[in-house]
């Protein structure tokens, strides 16, 4: 089955889930603080994005519930962390895909299994990544296949941004490439906005950008989106394509946040906080926040997370050897 029927397929039994009221306010309650880990520092997009969900949640931990930063080694760090945590639902793991999807084919050595050692509780969101081109390009480019026939015409700059290499928007721009035939050099920078204002500023022609963080300089003549990479238009912008639709074959890539604990948590401790954040996703302020951010909430269950992951892990491990790509640690 194509990779597109198969996330079709997942995403579509994910929509289909409903809460239930499994969580029961004195069962397993206890004064301990919970820690949500991150891999990334406070004011962030992963802290903004999780901060509006721990802010619903968080009448159901009378001992706390708190963020905690882990920055480092691109997020490797706090993923050990939690990998090493005691097993009793005191200590989860909030996290972008790649740290579990493209970290185990894009570094050399990896002290964690994605599969072996977490227990998945939620996928909660998701976003297209957006292809976005500056003025360095001209105005009459507006679609992926005229910014082609410009980079065959410009080979000196033909070029994409990313926010780092080994991560999604980098194997995204990988794709395109390979699907367009012409060749792109990849420049990775360090972060979504570095690269943004470098695109912005002419010094570089296009990036493959975390929706999020496009929409506010959208619609300038210094920002312009030619395509997005959801299986479907983004609600965010309903009048750009998506790389699908304009013939681009299996060029889908939706980076999502997922909630994780480790290995061998009793699965009423999963099941409960699974029941919990689809609860907290369904909230108007949660809603809101994440429509602010460019971001999709998702009703999931463990069993679908964990289905979705390892269907991703396999495409962008298949990504990512083809690719030829040779990790530099």
């Amino acid at each position: 089955m194509p990779y597109i029927n198969r996330r079709q397929a997942i995403l579509a039994s994910l929509a289909g889930i409903s809460s239930s009221s499994i969580w029961r306010t004195a069962e397993a309650q206890s004064s301990k603080i919970t820690r949500i880990i991150i891999g990334f520092p406070p004011g962030g997009g992963v802290d903004t994005a999780l901060r509006p969900l721990v802010q619903s949640m968080s009448d159901a931990y009378p001992g706390g519930l708190i963020i905690e930063s882990k920055p480092g080694a691109a997020t490797r760090l706090a993923v050990e962390y939690v990998k090493n945590s005691p097993p009793d639902g005191s200590t989860m793991l909030f996290t972008p895909d790649f740290s579990l999807t493209l970290a185990p084919f894009s570094f050399k050595k990896l002290n964690y299994d994605p599969i072996a050692d977490f227990s998945p509780v939620a996928i909660v969101n998701s976003s297209p990544l957006v292809l976005c081109v500056g003025p360095s390009v001209p105005e009459a480019v507006r679609t992926p296949s005229e910014f082609i026939a410009w980079c065959r015409l410009n080979p000196n700059m033909a070029a994409y941004a990313s926010s780092g290499a080994g991560a999604a928007p980098h194997f995204t721009g990988v794709m395109f490439s390979k699907a367009s035939d012409c060749p792109l050099l990849h420049v990775p920078y360090k972060g979504n906005a570095p690269a943004l204002v470098d695109v912005m500023g002419g010094q570089i022609a296009c990036v493959f950008s975390s929706l999020g963080e496009a929409l506010p300089r959208l619609g300038t003549s210094r920002l312009r989106a030619l395509a997005t990479t959801g299986l479907k238009r983004s609600r965010f912008l309903p009048d750009v394509p998506t790389m699908v639709e304009l013939g681009y074959g299996d060029l889908v890539s939706e980076p999502w946040l997922g909630l994780f604990m480790p290995a061998n948590t009793p699965k009423s401790i999963i099941s409960r906080t699974s029941v919990l954040v689809n609860d907290a996703l369904k909230q108007p302020a949660v809603r809101d926040s994440y429509a602010k951010q460019g971001i999709e909430p998702i009703q999931s269950t463990p069993e679908n997370t964990v289905a979705l992951l390892k269907a991703d892990l396999n495409r962008w491990g298949n990504i990512v050897k083809s690719s030829g790509f040779i990790p530099e640690e």
